[in-house]
């Protein structure tokens, strides 16, 4: 990705995403204080601070956008999880953290380096064994996991916050290797506000994956395949539950 690209990115990105659509910098801050923070482990807080220096530090979960993952983790009582797109591995954790002592994670990447990041704070929380992570390009991941027998079907709980231009191909093998009445999560799905903007006001930067979000948004409501709850947390985040 083109340096200026990413710095514009990072700009836009923290000046709309951390607050959500709150649009209140003050009550996002309540909310984190009161709510968020005293829950968060230390290790979660550790990959956190650790994420903040990465040039990329816009693409970590938002804590806020986490928080929810982790309760519908442990609400559904999720034990075999997979994860497409893991950067340093805030969320990965924090699944990792709500599932059972034998639960198992498919996480996802195509970079170990900044799994690297978060990787200590992981071994420190002792839930390394819980993971399985395969570096390598996700549909080609997808693909050979829905070749293994006893894949299909069997997944619990989906988490995506990958490239957004394949969020609508990760979908179709996603639905296939969640279970039925099994959750899938995508992580953007807001765009920092920009699908509910007119496309002259979009920033170039952010126009191609503005696309694939508008395209994915409207899929997912017309998918009679799922229940879905898109929220407005972080930078939005879409729940979709496999009905058959």
């Amino acid at each position: 990705m083109d340096e200026e690209i990413v710095k514009s990115m990072k700009s836009y990105m923290t000046d709309t995403k951390d607050a959500g659509l709150l649009q209140s910098e003050e009550l996002y801050q309540y909310l984190l204080g009161t709510s968020v923070y005293p829950r968060e482990s230390e290790h979660l807080k550790k990959i956190r601070e650790a994420t903040r220096s990465h040039p990329w530090s816009f693409m970590g979960t938002s804590p806020l956008a986490g928080q929810m993952l982790s309760f519908m983790l442990k609400t559904v009582n999720a034990k075999k999880t997979i994860e497409v797109g893991v950067f340093t591995g805030y969320s990965l954790l924090l699944t990792a953290l709500a599932i059972p002592e034998d639960g198992k994670i498919t996480a996802i990447d195509v970079d170990r380096e900044a799994y690297g990041i978060g990787l200590p704070f992981i071994q420190k929380a002792g839930v390394e064994n819980k993971i399985n992570f395969i570096e390598s390009d996700a549909m080609l991941a997808l693909d050979n996991l829905l070749k293994e027998e006893g894949n299909e079907g069997s997944f619990d709980f989906g988490f995506v916050d990958a490239d957004k231009v394949n969020y609508l191909n990760y979908h179709e093998k996603l639905i296939k290797l969640v279970k039925v009445g099994g959750l899938i999560a995508y992580d953007n799905t807001l765009w920092g506000g920009t699908v509910a903007v007119p496309e002259t006001e979009v920033p170039e930067f952010m126009k191609n994956n503005r696309v694939a979000v508008l395209k994915l948004n409207e899929m997912l409501a017309s998918d009679d395949r799922i229940d879905i709850a898109q929220l407005p947390l972080g930078d939005g985040i879409t729940f979709c539950r496999r009905l058959f």
